[in-house]
């Protein structure tokens, strides 16, 4: 699959999703707006929480299945180390079924705690899309970049903008090493005209820092004034605590910044809250559950990663990691709180109620966990047993038949003398000559 093939699948998997939650910012923004402030960072903040309450049911489901994973456990473990070494088929298939019934006993299945992850997946990657490309779905920020883009192409709407406007900003990009790569990729503008040539250009200007702006309005005298009144605009709008949130962290230099505090924060609450995250889940034996060494392997090395990509991607970024990473530890306290109230025997009870109940919509009567499960290995074993004794069969056969055959050539000799050799072929030369 080529990468055409790829950017139009995922621009159908994700353009969906981006425009709701985009549609979800832009409420925001307008709302605060309304009281006079417009701030991307307190917009960003509002609107991870807002996705975060939204996503929530989620959370409980997929972390409800982790802990009813922790109870089956002991269960597995015991039937892992039961055929631990045993690679044949038969074995497999035993371990298979025996690994099914005690899914079946507490009411879930192999994939059901992976469920929650792929369906929150295609909404973590939208929403980065989203908080990459801002203007693109926020009009109350839109407007002061379209402004810019009718300054510098001489145009009125974006209707107007025809193939080769966007060249003289392009450029300019290209001149002042402005990377045009992100979730899309914004430096190709063959063929695109109109409404879509005005999106390319704001998300070219949407990477411009505040020094950039300035040698823009140098670059283009005969629009200086609209894009110095807009820029003044868009770094109130851009600036967060001070941070420019348009700029990187990590500027080149080793020298700490202000900025810094967004990726030292991002990974400090992300371990945290995956702290708090393993806390709510039961022991285990760390030497012989690789899942849980691996699970302890990436609590360190996903905070180093969140503060690497911070430092180098765009600080709007850094604020929605390090507010997603606090709800998150918010929201980890409610669930613990929640979970450690939760009737594991109830929970088992309704998952096997929920189960019934597809099976009934299927024309399937209710589940007879343990029955069938032993039902299916006690027919898996019948079978074992049954070309086992037909093996034992065949083997005693054949040494009867030897039997028979050493005492019909040896007969009337002493084993082993020559008067036995002789005796045994001269009754293979009768048995011959009879046949």
């Amino acid at each position: 699959m080529d990468y055409l093939v790829l950017t139009k699948v995922h621009g159908a998997i994700l353009g969906p999703i981006s425009q709701i939650l985009g549609w979800i910012l832009n409420i925001l923004v307008e709302f605060t707006n309304s009281f006079g402030i417009l701030n991307i960072g307190l917009s960003i903040i509002l609107f991870t929480l807002v996705v975060k309450v939204l996503m929530f049911p989620l959370t409980i489901k997929q972390q409800k299945a982790s802990k009813l994973m922790a109870v089956m456990q002991p269960e597995l473990q015991a039937i892992q180390a039961k055929y631990k070494g045993k690679k044949d088929n038969d074995s497999m298939m035993k371990m298979n079924v025996e690994t099914k019934a005690v899914y079946e006993k507490y009411g879930t299945s192999m994939t059901g705690g992976c469920l929650q992850l792929v369906i929150q997946m295609p909404i973590l990657f939208a929403l980065y899309r989203v908080i990459y490309c801002i203007p693109a779905y926020v009009m109350p920020v839109k407007e002061h970049f379209l402004n810019v883009v009718y300054a510098l192409t001489g145009t009125s709407s974006a209707s107007s903008l025809t193939e080769g406007a966007a060249a003289s900003l392009l450029q300019f990009a290209t001149d002042h090493n402005i990377a045009l790569t992100g979730v899309n990729p914004i430096g190709d503008l063959t063929g695109v005209s109109g409404e879509a040539l005005a999106n390319k250009m704001v998300d070219i200007l949407y990477k411009l820092n505040p020094a950039q702006w300035g040698d823009l309005a140098q670059a283009f005298p005969g629009a200086a004034s609209v894009i110095a009144d807009n820029a003044a605009t868009i770094e109130k709008m851009n600036t967060f605590l001070g941070i420019n949130l348009s700029s990187n962290p990590f500027n080149g230099s080793f020298v700490p910044n202000l900025a810094w505090l967004i990726p030292i924060l991002a990974g400090l609450t992300q371990y945290a809250s995956t702290k708090l995250m393993m806390a709510s889940q039961p022991k285990k034996n760390n030497e012989e559950d690789m899942g849980s060494q691996m699970m302890q392997s990436m609590n360190v090395t996903m905070p180093l990663m969140s503060v690497f990509f911070c430092f180098t991607f765009p600080a709007a970024i850094g604020i929605y990691w390090v507010a997603s990473s606090a709800f998150q530890l918010l929201q980890q306290l409610i669930v613990n709180s929640y979970l450690n109230k939760v009737d594991m025997d109830e929970l088992i009870r309704k998952n096997v109620e929920k189960a019934n109940k597809k099976r009934a919509k299927k024309g399937l009567p209710p589940q007879k966990v343990n029955q069938n499960a032993t039902a299916s290995l006690k027919h898996m074993e019948a079978v074992a047993a049954k070309e086992e004794a037909e093996r034992a069969e065949k083997i005693e056969k054949t040494k009867k038949q030897v039997e028979q055959a050493n005492s019909y050539y040896n007969k009337n000799a002493k084993p082993g003398s020559l008067a036995s050799k002789a005796n045994m072929v001269a009754r293979y030369n009768e048995k011959h000559n009879n046949k």
